[in-house]
């Protein structure tokens, strides 16, 4: 269909259109994501009684003489649905949120500051609609606004922007609009008392929570057309925003889900080989076409990423928005550990291994109850965290809402005493048939005497004690359980938290050992905890023990006494 007849059926901008035309005829590549989006979009001018607001956009736009750069044209894109595009019937915007998944480099920044300025320009009709920008540090809150102040600051333009804007070092106010423009950070002081027309995020991949989310947003809602913009590059913090973003994202675009106002413009690799050819690499980064010294500068990230992938993870995870998994590098990829997420039928009766973890009972111990039947695994984990640890500042996981929603139980004492997870193993034990539990070597002596007081005894062969070599065994299985999508651990973020947190190495460093045998180990050791994950990895050194789908009389444990 041509331009012209596009416009003249949907009512299309041909800011919106040049996009689409980019995406739809490959002049550049781009992701699965893209394709879907504009599909959708061209869908949403079909079917809806909607409109872009051509006159404010235009506006808008000519703002673009007093930058040094134009706009890209997945930028006016954005622009263009984001602030300029309404529903007929009430004028509301039609797609008030918008998030954007962008490679490193992109220019997101740049886009903060543009559509800041369009918004408390005289060409926006909304009185004091404030553009708060926020961030977990001052840095990525304050640097659109010292950009912004930059541009406002040319010698060619100063004189003519005063009329419009006003300006110090960390505010910028729009005169007649009477909008501010301020970076805020995490610090609470204050948020209750903001009246934002627009709350921009820098850089969601860092929250770990909503927390400081949910206190920016509540002053939305007292200036007419409430918007908000999540622009971020893919990060190492999983189950937080960026995650349910992601998530709500994909329902959109791939399941017909109502997007709620929410535009995802997302851009990645498809798949982690993707970056072997340079030519997809602007489908992380669609500003890449434009940019040759940042065409440049990736290159030779690039070929340092080749030569050792496993030392440098940003490059896959910040420039090409996916996470790799190489020889040693993670478990699986984050799609695989996503997958899990599928509902536990009841168990009752069935055969069953237990693992347990934990590397101090001052810290964080983890029961992990696993299930098998046919190639399907089941598996059911918790774990409990001692409230004096140490390292509770440095976890990097919402664990307050996992200790809300009983995954996880917080032991208010100086430690996780060997009988309280004792006591655990067997209430659920006159539940499940359990065949044998599985604990590291060196774990089992702190926990031995409450395992026996429970009927478990290394002794009687009721408990086998894991060796790196068990471990060695296991991590093929595991592997084709993850690729094959046979794991079923309900929702689970605590044991999908600890799985993100480990990685695969090589065992055996010595001449002539075996380089195809990998164990497993932590990536960070203070912040990223793995014993949920290792407790699974224990019960499954054990899983010969099980017979699919089994239905065994359920032995009576001795009761303890705690």
């Amino acid at each position: 269909m041509s331009r012209v007849m596009m416009m003249s059926c949907y009512n299309i901008s041909p800011h919106v259109e040049e996009w689409i035309d980019i995406v739809k005829n490959g002049e550049i590549r781009c992701c699965e994501e893209q394709h879907l989006l504009v599909d959708y979009v061209i869908k949403c001018f079909q079917m809806e009684d909607i409109y872009v607001d051509e006159e404010q956009a235009e506006r808008y736009l000519s703002l673009q003489k007093y930058f040094p750069w134009d706009l890209f044209p997945w930028e006016k894109f954005v622009l263009v649905l984001h602030d300029c595009t309404y529903w007929k019937d009430t004028g509301m915007p039609r797609w008030p949120d918008l998030f954007c998944l962008l490679g490193r480099g992109a220019g997101k920044d740049g886009m903060i500051a543009y559509e800041s300025m369009c918004l408390t320009s005289p060409y926006n009709p909304v009185k004091e609609y404030d553009v708060d920008i926020c961030a977990n540090n001052e840095d990525q809150a304050t640097r659109p606004v010292k950009d912004l102040i930059a541009v406002f600051e040319s010698p060619k333009f100063t004189k003519k922007l005063r009329r419009f804007f006003s300006w110090t070092k960390e505010l910028i106010v729009g005169k007649k609009n009477r909008a501010e423009i301020k970076g805020r950070t995490h610090n609470p002081k204050g948020k209750d008392g903001l009246r934002s027309g627009i709350v921009i995020f820098n850089e969601v991949h860092q929250y770990l929570n909503y927390a400081d989310i949910d206190v920016f947003t509540t002053g939305l809602g007292k200036k007419q057309h409430p918007r908000r913009s999540y622009y971020t590059t893919d990060g190492d913090v999983r189950e937080g925003p960026l995650d349910d973003l992601l998530e709500t994202s994909e329902g959109i675009l791939r399941n017909g889900d109502p997007d709620n106002g929410m535009l995802p413009f997302i851009c990645k690799l498809n798949c982690a080989n993707d970056v072997y050819d340079e030519e997809n690499w602007p489908m992380a980064n669609p500003s890449l076409p434009y940019l040759p010294n940042l065409l440049a500068e990736i290159r030779k990230e690039f070929h340092e990423w080749k030569k050792s992938p496993f030392r440098l993870p940003a490059f896959m995870i910040k420039r090409m928005n996916i996470h790799d998994v190489q020889k040693e590098g993670g478990v699986t990829e984050w799609a695989n550990i996503i997958a899990t997420d599928r509902q536990i039928p009841d168990l009752s009766g069935m055969s069953c291994t237990v693992g347990i973890d934990y590397m101090k009972v001052t810290d964080l111990a983890s029961v992990n109850f696993h299930f098998r039947d046919g190639d399907t695994r089941y598996d059911i984990n918790h774990s409990w965290l001692c409230s004096h640890s140490k390292d509770i500042p440095r976890l990097k996981c919402p664990w307050k809402e996992w200790e809300a929603n009983g995954l996880l139980t917080v032991v208010d004492d100086v430690e996780i005493h060997p009988d309280i997870i004792a006591e655990y193993i067997q209430g659920l034990g006159r539940r499940y048939d359990i065949r044998k539990l599985a604990i590291d070597t060196y774990r089992y002596a702190l926990l031995k005497r409450a395992l026996e007081g429970i009927g478990f005894t290394a002794k009687e062969k009721k408990i086998k004690l894991i060796t790196q070599r068990d471990i060695i065994q296991v991590v093929p299985v595991i592997d084709s359980c993850f690729v094959n999508h046979n794991f079923v651990w309900d929702d689970n973020p605590v044991l999908r938290w600890g799985c993100n947190n480990t990685k695969l190495i090589s065992y055996g460093r010595k001449e002539g050992a075996d380089k195809g045998s990998f164990v497993y180990a932590k990536i960070e050791s203070k912040s990223r905890k793995t014993d949920p994950w290792m407790s699974l990895v224990m019960s499954m050194c054990v899983e010969s023990e099980l017979d699919s789908a089994v239905k065994a009389p359920l032995y009576s444990l001795p009761v303890i006494t705690i």
